[in-house]
């Protein structure tokens, strides 16, 4: 008995290991892009005598592919709820990979024309699909192999995975920017999206050696797959959803303001270097990546949906602060603001989500239902609040105001939603027969 729980054990540690390599290299991918198209794309794939339209333009092919993300969410959830977490994740981790090493091998506006943006932008919804595939997984592979008392601690290592990619991303970025400009912008920029090939391969030789999550199996064994995931959903799970969708707002709209609206603004407005912006993402997210599993753990002693709505308040809170220090262009002031926003204060939302929305659905329509909640709502608040800060910081003459009111929306928006959330059944297993009449979270 003794070993087969440390085989169990075991198996639970390297399942939760290969959910966070897989995330992270998924997401390393996806951030790269954010964090170059400011840098990068603006001026090579859509030049313009306007620079306010490249950004914009840039910001567009960003944004883009947030709205393909849920159909991506459909179609892998679809795959997963059906055949499996495993296999699915490995076919969203490759389809990344090969994405991302084509965008680092594309002709430049000035060789090709048009066909160049056009290549880009295609290359862009790839990498959407994938990435929507990927997040609802990570999680189930995490939370399904999670014991009962860990779920928030282990559902926080596919959130790690942000962070951690965010952070390659940039790191690698600003380790090419110290190459003098004209060679950054030849060949420089061009490195760490190649590099994903080397990642990918890591990741798709973890999780290849990973079993399928024990949920699943038992919900195979018992004949509870469900035919078409996506209408069970609907169906019983509709609130669910519509929930999801609002809380998703605090998550990921402030996340892409203080990244990757942060470099443009920073660099463009307040008149910080390049490589002080980078360092600024680099630090921030280090320490995002240090909180994350302390407030997965502060989840399962004090409850998820208590740990989101402080952290929701606290945002909202913090918005007018932050853009008013960061106006001061002290860098002490900039390493300080963005350290409590991004380090501190977003964890508290991104480390429990997760394990939040699983709690939301039935085990059969898991993948299906947490990924069309986050990847919707990524696509409605995420990959458009760069264009929105952009275009608001335009019209109201470069006044910050705006922007922080846009913040306060969100989590407002968020802040709501979640109040509707009843905590019930507290540590209890992903069950079955939760419903849209059974909202479940700790």
């Amino acid at each position: 008995m003794k070993g087969k729980q440390n085989n169990k054990t075991t198996s639970s540690k390297k399942i939760l290991f290969a959910s966070l390599i897989g995330s992270t290299i998924e997401f390393y991918d996806f951030f790269l892009y954010g964090t170059v198209a400011s840098l990068v794309f603006n001026k090579l794939f859509f030049p313009n005598d306007d620079p306010f339209v490249s950004l914009l333009l840039a910001y567009a092919t960003f944004g883009v592919t947030f709205f393909i993300r849920p159909l991506g969410g459909l179609v892998f959830s679809h795959m997963g709820d059906k055949f499996g977490r495993k296999n699915t994740l490995v076919i969203s981790l490759l389809l990344m990979g090969i994405s991302t090493v084509l965008i680092g091998l594309l002709p430049t506006y000035s060789s090709v024309g048009v066909l160049a943006p056009i290549l880009l932008v295609l290359l862009r919804l790839l990498q959407g699909i994938a990435l929507g595939g990927e997040w609802g997984g990570a999680v189930l592979l995490a939370v399904e192999s999670a014991p009962k008392q860990k779920r928030g601690f282990y559902g926080s290592f596919p959130a790690m995975g942000i962070p951690l990619g965010m952070l390659l991303g940039t790191a690698s970025v600003s380790l090419m920017s110290l190459l003098p400009n004209g060679q950054f912008l030849t060949w420089g920029w061009r490195v760490p999206f190649l590099l994903s090939a080397l990642l990918v391969g890591i990741g798709i030789w973890i999780r290849r050696g990973i079993e399928e999550t024990s949920a699943f199996q038992e919900e195979k064994e018992k004949g509870n797959v469900v035919k078409v995931p996506l209408l069970e959903t609907l169906r019983y799970h509709w609130k669910a959803v519509l929930i999801s969708l609002g809380a998703k707002c605090v998550e990921v709209g402030p996340f892409y303001i203080f990244t990757t609206f942060f470099i443009a603004y920073s660099t463009g407005t307040i008149g910080f270097s390049r490589t002080t912006a980078l360092n600024v993402i680099t630090i921030s997210t280090l320490v995002t990546t240090l909180c994350i599993p302390l407030m997965g753990m502060l989840s399962d002693k004090i409850g998820r949906k208590r740990v989101f709505l402080l952290g929701a308040a606290g945002l909202a809170l913090f918005a007018f602060p932050y853009f008013y220090l960061l106006s001061l262009k002290s860098t002490f002031w900039v390493y300080a603001i963005s350290i409590i926003a991004l380090g501190i204060l977003w964890p508290s939302i991104a480390s429990i989500i997760g394990t939040m929305f699983t709690e939301m659905f039935s085990t059969n329509v898991g993948y299906t239902g947490i990924t069309l909640g986050y990847q919707t709502g990524s696509a409605l608040f995420g990959g458009t609040a760069p264009m929105i800060a952009t275009v608001l910081l335009k019209n109201y003459n470069g006044s910050w105001t705006p922007l922080a009111i846009f913040i306060c929306f969100l989590c407002i928006a968020s802040f709501i939603s979640v109040l509707f959330l009843r905590k019930t059944h507290e540590n209890s297993p992903v069950e079955t027969s939760l419903s849209s009449k059974t909202l479940v979270t700790k």
